[in-house]
């Protein structure tokens, strides 16, 4: 399906404009994206062939447009055109070959430097895979803490789960389906094998699916039946099993100290894994008393 060829499309500002991108589905695209594709001077993208596709399924011709690879192995050699085509008052749109534009992706150098420059940098904001997985992880998502892909070898991804262990928030990780056993080995290993988590592969695609346990059953899973395809890999933060009473006390009146009653139910309760409610009923209590 095109775009409808009644709808008028207005001439862009002279800037850079990132477009995300569908992680599988094409239809997961904006219309305002497929207008910027449509009605920009010059369309960089860090995969060409990607891009032309995915032109050619909504109807966008490239009617003689420029159109320029940018990605980590030529983006020094590219920036300078796209600053070439900004000084001439063009509009450049931007989109990475999956998701959104610095997610993962190459687009932080060539947004720093049009910005430094003065120019207009906007984005159409749409799909990001770890995003879509957290949705359907089951997996808290009050604070959620993005890791890209984590190192190659054994010693320094043991090293990074291990600086992460104890962060209050969710962990997310980009995975291939080669290193996902051995990740999930090492992080049950580093941050306990029976921490949740969840897998989530060819999110909007077809074979879309999702496994959810702990580290340990998920290792087991990805030994016996391998994933395929693109892999997002979600782990809960750590839980404590021995609660002192007395000190989340002293937690939540040194936090009701500098912050209100609400922000500092929702601070202890993600350091400390307890329920909301039950540290915002005890946070109540606490100021009342201390009131009085």
């Amino acid at each position: 399906m095109g775009l409808d060829v009644n709808h008028k499309i207005s001439k862009l500002a002279a800037g850079l404009y990132f477009v995300a991108t569908p992680i599988g589905t094409a239809r997961d695209i904006t219309l305002r994206a497929l207008d910027i594709l449509a009605s920009a001077d010059v369309i960089t993208a860090e995969d060409t062939r990607s891009m032309r596709k995915l032109m050619d399924i909504h109807g966008i011709a490239l009617n003689g447009r420029p159109l320029l690879a940018y990605h980590d192995h030529n983006g020094e050699k590219v920036r300078p055109k796209v600053m070439q085509y900004l000084e001439e008052g063009k509009s450049v749109a931007y989109g990475s070959e999956a998701g959104t534009p610095m997610i993962a992706d190459p687009g932080y150098h060539l947004a720093k430097q049009v910005a430094d420059a003065g120019y207009l940098v906007t984005s159409a904001p749409g799909p990001v895979a770890f995003i879509t997985a957290l949705t359907l992880s089951g997996l808290p998502s009050d604070r959620i803490l993005f890791e890209g892909f984590l190192p190659n070898t054994k010693s320094q991804r043991c090293s990074k789960l291990s600086e992460l262990s104890e962060i209050p928030a969710t962990l997310a990780f980009y995975e291939s389906p080669k290193r996902i056993a051995a990740t999930l080995k090492d992080a049950a290993l580093t941050l306990g094998g029976e921490r949740s988590a969840a897998l989530a592969r060819e999110l909007t695609k077809k074979f879309e699916e999702v496994r959810r346990g702990t580290l340990n059953e998920l290792l087991y899973s990805v030994t016996e039946h391998p994933p395929k395809g693109e892999i997002v890999l979600l782990i809960d933060r750590a839980r404590s099993s021995l609660v002192n009473q007395d000190d989340i006390d002293d937690q939540i009146r040194s936090a009701l100290d500098k912050m209100s009653l609400k922000d500092a139910a929702d601070m202890i309760s993600a350091a400390t894994g307890q329920p909301r409610r039950t540290i915002y009923q005890r946070a109540l209590a606490i100021d009342k008393n201390d009131d009085g």
